[in-house]
């Protein structure tokens, strides 16, 4: 839809008539030249006649210039389809684990054999793109703990951020489980508002860092902080026997490091709870939970996006300003002392 934000500037539209009509005539005195040869200045009348054009097209000319310099005062706007943004959302913090044991690939997507976290990355992106009304961030931790996107309602800026981390982003040798409880409390605790969540995602156990899980988690629950702890990883895997054959071939459990009486523990502290991934398909039974559990905020405001568009009839002003101001040089004069050449009216004489 298009607006204008001083429309009253329209009626400045009739001033260069007004001004036509009301100033007095600019007196100008011209001495008077007696022709007695006029039928040789014959030739001059098509040239008057040129010159008639020329002045209509001039007028015209400078009647769009006012015109468009007009538009472009009056503001114009283009206001676009209304976007809802929430009036208050919750802060919410994914705590992705990174360590070098989410590459274990026990996990299948479309019938692939894929890493935890590929399988994790294929459905936090559908949960980060249905958690609008939310401010969303995102820890990101290893062998130690960082902040990879700030809580925000940008959601598809942290589905990007969490669809291209890789593991060693954070250091791959441990797991500082404590430490990216440490910097969510850090990050969450002087947020407005008297609930925060935290869904922290590990396939280990705390064999990293400087805080302990448990002390962290207690901090978390005097900052009114919840956190939903997710243990991701397999029961059991077949690894492969000699030259990828069945011979030799062992059945194991690659979660056997998984830590779940710690992560039970952190859920308790905080009010919150503690899943089991075995399979993506859990995982993502998982999150629909948690929708459930920390639904998203229901009020909203909307606003409607503006664009100025007064740069387009001024740009437009502007090039047929300099356009007039060309066609008002002498050129032929110019090009007859360049080339040596007389003029037309010369000519006739």
């Amino acid at each position: 839809m298009l607006s204008f934000e001083c429309p009253w500037v329209v009626y400045l539209l009739p001033l260069p008539m007004l001004a036509f009509w009301l100033l007095p005539i600019a007196k100008q005195q011209q001495t008077a030249v007696r022709v007695p040869f006029y039928r040789e200045l014959s030739g001059l009348e098509q040239q008057k006649t040129s010159a008639i054009k020329q002045r209509k097209i001039r007028l015209v000319c400078l009647a769009l210039i006012w015109s468009t310099l007009v538009a472009a005062a009056s503001g114009p706007t283009w206001i676009g389809d209304p976007v809802s943004l929430p009036t208050s959302g919750r802060d919410l913090l994914l705590a992705v684990d990174l360590s070098g044991s989410m590459k274990i690939e026990d996990m299948v997507v479309r019938n692939k054999q894929v890493s935890r976290l590929t399988a994790v990355k294929t459905v936090l992106n559908d949960f980060i793109q249905r958690r609008k009304g939310d401010r969303l961030g995102l820890v990101l931790f290893g062998s130690q703990a960082y902040l990879q996107a700030p809580l925000t309602f940008d959601l598809t800026t942290v589905q990007r951020f969490m669809k291209e981390s890789q593991i060693g982003f954070a250091g791959e040798q441990n797991t500082a489980i404590g430490d990216a409880i440490g910097l969510s409390v850090k990050r969450l605790r002087d947020r407005p508002g008297d609930r925060h969540v935290m869904i922290l995602l590990t396939d280990g156990q705390n064999n990293g860092g400087e805080v302990k899980p448990v002390p962290a988690a207690k901090l978390a629950a005097e900052n009114n902080i919840v956190i939903y702890t997710v243990g991701v990883g397999a029961d059991e895997m077949i690894t492969q026997g000699i030259f990828g054959s069945s011979f030799g071939a062992r059945r194991i459990n690659p979660s056997a490091d998984l830590d779940e009486k710690t992560l039970q523990q952190i859920a308790d502290l905080t009010g919150g709870q503690y899943f089991r991934a075995r399979n993506p398909e859990q995982l993502l039974d998982i999150y629909r939970i948690l929708d459930q559990l920390e639904p998203v905020e229901d009020k909203q405001q909307t606003f409607r996006p503006q664009k100025a568009l007064f740069y387009w009839p001024l740009a437009f002003a502007l090039g047929l300003s300099g356009l007039l101001a060309l066609s008002l040089l002498p050129w032929q004069f110019w090009w007859s002392t360049i080339t040596n050449k007389p003029l037309a009216a010369e000519k006739s004489l």
